[in-house]
């Protein structure tokens, strides 16, 4: 049999051969945004593709039969033999293929052109956080709402006694911010485990260490600028080290001592000025360090500068004293960022354990398969990761009914959207990510919710959103359900089309985008 070779050198940055091909041997040298082709024979010409994926997709087409692969740092260098088989049997096999390889990098394809950077107000968004936080200690333990924020104030306010500014005053509010952050995942890992735990008693007491350890892992995907290392694991230590880890003042970093004072004044706030002085003065050097008691005695020095806990005016104050710069976000760093907080929504149901960073992933793989640039893939991926965050505010007895709702349950099970751009609104310059996350359950016709905006008002991201979000929640499993397929999301997408409900052509090209994937 007659074998016809070709050469082909390839300058493509959005070449992605899988590692298990056996076809191609390759050098790669210089990854540019053009490539040339040659072939002498037949198909001289044809082959002049654009695309470098395209090359590869055609070669297939063409039956390829046997690749190995190596890199160098520089340019790459294909050297192939096509067999001869007829064109509609090698589309065949290619096709097969195809299917096979394309989807086989799907993180190197996620990961590749990421180059770009996304500014953010992290303090913004932790505050964001908070605020979610605090409705499930609300719901659980009674806590009263913005417990995270006046720790906060509380905090920086003492902070500033003691000369603490800058980039360090900022990591130590996110720290109070979030000195809760694994609530949710302690309650379902730990206390759902063991039903007799008095959720109440065990968070109030503090008898465990363990959401501590939870959340002292989960705060080193955040991008803090100074070393903020045990401020999370040791904020319940007490000064004469009777506390969950029988660690001392001196042990304890000082960002910690100031979060555990502000916490527990927070907590007991409700009596009088004068019960949090003897309070304080009685447990100086037990519960709290000297130093912490001094510099929140400086800082409040009267019941007038503490009533603003109350009256709602801390929080004013509180991000006039924050700085509120915005952080660079790479790729690495914006998603970490967006897998703590989705993280932290996820956990607040078993019914949802990974919708979030499911839609996350999803959406931002969709959005670059369409072409979307980096700055935006970004972007949809933060949005999936919080799309939900208003479910925060919404009793789990709603969340994990396995039942139809009732129309009073279905009205407040509708608020989470809301709630979603409620809570993100709070955040500087992030209305193009609250709204493709917030109005995931808008339809076109204008039946959605909450806002029932119309296709006129929904552009192309926020449509994206809507639609992978369906696709998501029908194709995970859940406690009383098992995930549908593929073909049957995608034909129930097309129904949903065909009734003006979302956009057909994302459906469509949904379809194509997830076959054979397991993104």
């Amino acid at each position: 049999m007659n074998r016809r070779k070709t050469r082909i050198a390839v300058n493509n940055p959005r070449l992605i051969l899988p590692k298990r091909t056996s076809i191609i041997n390759l050098k790669f040298k210089v990854m540019k945004k053009k490539f040339s082709l040659y072939h002498s024979g037949t198909y001289r010409g044809f082959f002049n593709l654009f695309h470098g994926v395209r090359v590869m997709i055609f070669l297939m087409l063409v039956g390829l039969t046997h690749v190995s692969a190596t890199a160098s740092s520089q340019n790459a260098v294909i050297n192939l033999k096509l067999k001869d088989v007829s064109l509609e049997e090698a589309v065949r096999s290619a096709e097969k293929q195809l299917k096979q390889d394309f989807f086989f990098n799907k993180q190197e394809i996620l990961n590749r052109d990421m180059k770009e950077e996304l500014r953010i107000d992290i303090v913004g968004l932790a505050g964001a956080c908070s605020y979610a936080l605090d409705c499930i200690e609300a719901e659980l333990v009674k806590i009263k709402n913005k417990h995270g924020k006046r720790v906060a104030y509380i905090s920086v306010c003492m902070a500033e006694y003691l000369a603490i500014q800058g980039d360090a005053l900022q990591d130590l509010a996110m720290c109070a911010l979030l000195h809760d952050n694994a609530l949710t995942q302690y309650i379902t890992e730990e206390l759902e485990r063991n039903y007799v735990i008095d959720i109440k008693k065990d968070l109030s007491v503090r008898k465990t260490n363990l959401h501590c350890i939870y959340g002292e892992k989960n705060i080193t995907k955040l991008p803090f600028k100074t070393d903020v290392s045990n401020v999370i694991l040791y904020h319940h230590e007490h000064a004469d080290g009777t506390g969950p880890f029988q660690k001392k003042w001196n042990e304890i970093p000082l960002f910690a001592r100031i979060i555990h004072l502000a916490d527990t004044i927070d907590i007991i706030g409700n009596n009088s000025w004068n019960f949090i002085c003897q309070y304080l003065l009685k447990n100086r050097d037990g519960l709290f360090d000297s130093e912490c008691v001094n510099a929140f005695l400086h800082a409040f020095t009267h019941s007038e500068s503490f009533m603003c806990l109350s009256d709602g005016s801390f929080e004013t104050k509180l991000w006039e004293i924050i700085p509120r710069q915005k952080q660079v976000f790479d790729w690495k760093t914006c998603k970490n960022v967006a897998d703590f907080f989705a993280k932290i929504v996820d956990y607040k149901s078993s019914f949802t354990s990974r919708h979030s960073i499911g839609v996350a992933e999803k959406a931002a793989f969709f959005a670059q398969y369409i072409g979307y640039d980096s700055i935006n893939v970004q972007k949809i991926y933060l949005a999936g990761a919080l799309h939900d965050i208003g479910k925060m505010a919404v009793g789990n007895e709603i969340l994990e009914k396995p039942d139809k709702l009732t129309d009073e349950e279905f009205s407040k099970m509708k608020n989470h959207a809301g709630y979603t751009y409620l809570i993100l609104s709070n955040i500087n310059d992030f209305e193009d990510i609250r709204d493709w996350a917030a109005f995931h359950h808008e339809k076109l016709n204008g039946k959605g919710y909450p806002f029932g905006k119309t296709a006129a008002e929904l552009n192309e991201p926020e449509r994206i959103m809507a639609c992978i979000d369906i696709y998501q929640a029908l194709t995970e499993s859940r406690p009383y359900k098992q995930g549908f397929s593929h073909e049957k999301t995608c034909d129930i997408l097309d129904d949903m089309a065909d009734k003006g409900f979302i956009d057909a052509g994302i459906a469509q090209k949904i379809r194509v985008c997830f076959q054979n994937t397991t993104i």
